[in-house]
């Protein structure tokens, strides 16, 4: 498929990112789409044009795969746009909404989204897609995603109920789920619809029989989690999931590097091997300038005379 076809064919599914149901690939697709994202975050580190990468990483990839095609027509949009997130919008069939909003929010004029991070997020994510991926694994994962960069739940979350990994009833609870945050504990929603909380409720209430009213997503292990970390900042939650249930961590932007903090002993020993090397270098020129070590006249006071102090 050309360039311009595949084009006229997406023409129209960026106005939504969630308008189109994107289909589940296969693993094989996950896999190659994770190292495409981290060689491309890699080779950005010397400074190579994108359309260079994309070109090259294209002759890479598994041709058994439709990443070279869709790598293919990302750089064509690369050099009409400038910009890979526009052609990852038209290939909906293909790239998620959730990763077309990741990309999208890095590539922003003001956006403070490190664009290098935004790479090792869809990294991270395809990698877990390529292995024992589950709902409530990938829901934790994107969530804290969109929480830990502040990239806007009303959008990041509708990005997320597009994901076909999730089906009508994780679709209807994430949308429902943006309007409930701020005004409800996180660690509340989630144990609420936990089998931890009917399991509960069926010891409180010795009532063997009873159903929840709603859809359960999250198993016991998460439901116990959730209750325990109650109150607290939803980033302890997100790390005792991804240590207790081997959930995929996010990335981190690092903080910026301001040098080494250089010891206050060492710092006065270089002042003072500065100030002789100018001294040296004063005497090579011609003499050293003594003037300076002067007192002058006017620095004396009439009571600094010693024989006042005698008296």
């Amino acid at each position: 498929m050309t360039h311009s076809s595949l084009r006229r064919v997406t023409t129209g599914a960026h106005l939504n990112v969630a308008s189109e149901t994107t289909p589940l690939l296969d693993r094989e697709e996950y896999i190659e789409q994770a190292y495409f994202f981290r060689v491309y975050r890699e080779r950005l580190d010397d400074n190579s044009p994108a359309q260079e990468i994309l070109t090259s990483i294209h002759e890479e990839i598994l041709s058994t795969t439709k990443l070279p095609m869709a790598l293919e027509f990302l750089s064509g949009e690369v050099i009409l746009n400038g910009r890979i997130s526009d052609g990852m919008a038209l290939l909906s069939h293909y790239f998620t909404p959730f990763q077309t909003f990741v990309m999208t929010q890095s590539e922003e004029v003001r956006s403070r989204f490190d664009h290098k991070v935004a790479l090792e997020i869809l990294e991270r994510e395809a990698l877990y897609r390529s292995e024992k991926v589950t709902q409530a694994g990938l829901f934790i994962f994107q969530f804290e995603c969109v929480a830990r960069n502040r990239l806007g739940y009303d959008h990041g979350m509708t990005a997320m109920a597009g994901d076909p990994m999730f089906d009508e009833r994780w679709q209807e609870w994430i949308l429902k789920l943006r309007h409930q945050l701020g005004t409800t504990d996180f660690g509340d929603l989630l144990y609420a619809r936990s089998e931890y909380a009917v399991e509960e409720h069926i010891r409180s209430s010795g009532d063997e029989d009873f159903k929840a009213p709603y859809p359960i997503l999250f198993g016991t292990k998460e439901g116990r989690i959730a209750k325990a970390n109650r109150g607290k900042d939803p980033l302890f939650m997100f790390a005792a999931l991804q240590r207790q249930l081997d959930y995929p961590a996010v990335p981190r932007t690092l903080p910026a590097d301001e040098g080494p903090i250089i010891h206050p002993a060492l710092e006065q020993r270089l002042q003072r091997i500065e100030k002789r090397l100018q001294l040296l270098e004063m005497e090579a020129k011609g003499g050293i300038d003594l003037t300076e070590f002067y007192v002058k006249p006017e620095d004396f006071k009439a009571n600094d005379d010693p024989a006042d102090e005698i008296q």
